[in-house]
């Protein structure tokens, strides 16, 4: 009979403290909000004024002496990668250029080395592979003996609706390249930037969080710059992607047809990968904690926060239109012309 009251006891306590916890999470429901706003109402405009003032000093803050520094690019061989190449052996950096094409690997080497890059390493190498990644990080130490930064830039892209591939393993490619691959090359990383008090620049969307929150259990060792390219010139924008089947496809019309609705029908031009490259790289020499190229597209991150909703509807808009003449979402994911 003591035994069971005690249990009676001990579960009116846990209802009891369970009511209680309810009771507490609705009252903050109710007092945390408006209290939130209002504080966010104090602070934005003397945060503003914060961020125009360090905006101003970028343009006469030192930028990052690169002459002599490694630097390691992923995605090298073309696109955004071959061009942030040449504006890192512009200012005197030693290249290690990592890609799968090693025919154009050495043609981008030697155009480095014309811009000014004296000594250029070429490592052929697949991101998606842990043991590619950890080797090129090697090579690049046993080559250079340091590493000064690490351009996370290799990259595909699917434009398949996901309801419509044959086999969703077939997706795996994606997130391999874009994400795994920058975890991967990273991780073996970390040691010899924290060495150099180096720099990771990072530009695919799926790393955002993961960087934001390395740069807290990094910083100030090593310095991290995302970078946030708008539609900008590369193998994508000519058609290159991967398609339902899992295999790499080159679909320029569907390509372009996609890149002129998002675009407005080229009222927003797309940015040649030389500007995009230039942007990045000064930014990074500059400390900066993020990089969107063009700016004003900063206004359309700040709308995705501010107002998702909204945000939805003109991603959804977007998604929902297919080029004249096809007749199902198949003919857009697949390229397929009509018979």
């Amino acid at each position: 009979m003591i035994n069971s009251g005690m249990r009676f006891i001990s579960g009116g306590r846990g209802a009891d403290d369970a009511m209680d916890g309810l009771l507490i999470h609705k009252l903050m429901n109710l007092v945390l909000p408006p209290i939130i706003f209002i504080t966010l109402c104090i602070t934005i405009p003397p945060y503003l004024l914060l961020k125009f003032f360090y905006f101003i000093l970028g343009y006469f803050s030192m930028e990052e002496d690169m002459a002599g520094k490694v630097v390691l690019v992923t995605g090298a061989s073309s696109g955004i990668g071959e061009q942030l190449v040449y504006e890192y052996a512009r200012r005197g950096a030693r290249l290690v250029l990592v890609a799968r094409r090693k025919k154009l690997l050495e043609v981008v080497a030697e155009k480095a080395r014309g811009f000014g890059s004296t000594d250029v390493l070429i490592v052929c190498a697949d991101v998606s592979k842990v043991h590619d990644c950890k080797r090129f990080i090697e090579e690049s130490i046993n080559h250079f003996g340091r590493l000064d930064h690490l351009v996370n830039n290799a990259g595909i892209t699917s434009v398949c609706p996901l309801e419509e591939a044959t086999d969703i393993l077939n997706f795996a490619p994606v997130m391999d390249v874009n994400f795994w691959g920058s975890i991967y090359a990273t991780h073996f990383a970390i040691p010899h930037l924290r060495k150099s008090k180096g720099r990771i620049v990072a530009s695919k969307a799926a790393l955002i969080n993961f960087y934001d929150s390395l740069r807290v259990e990094l910083d100030p060792a090593i310095a991290i710059t995302i970078a946030s390219p708008g539609v900008t010139e590369s193998e994508m924008t000519q058609g290159k992607h991967l398609g339902k089947e899992g295999v790499t496809q080159v679909d320029g019309k569907m390509m372009n047809h996609m890149i002129d609705t998002f675009l407005l029908a080229g009222a927003f031009p797309v940015i040649s990968a030389e500007l995009c490259a230039k942007t990045i790289v000064n930014g990074a020499c500059k400390g900066k904690r993020s990089i969107t190229e063009p700016s004003y597209f900063g206004v359309f991150y700040l709308c995705k926060v501010l107002c998702p909703e909204i945000a939805h509807w003109i991603f959804w808009c977007i998604n929902s239109t297919k080029p004249v003449g096809s007749s199902s979402k198949e003919d857009i994911a697949t390229g397929n012309k009509q018979s």
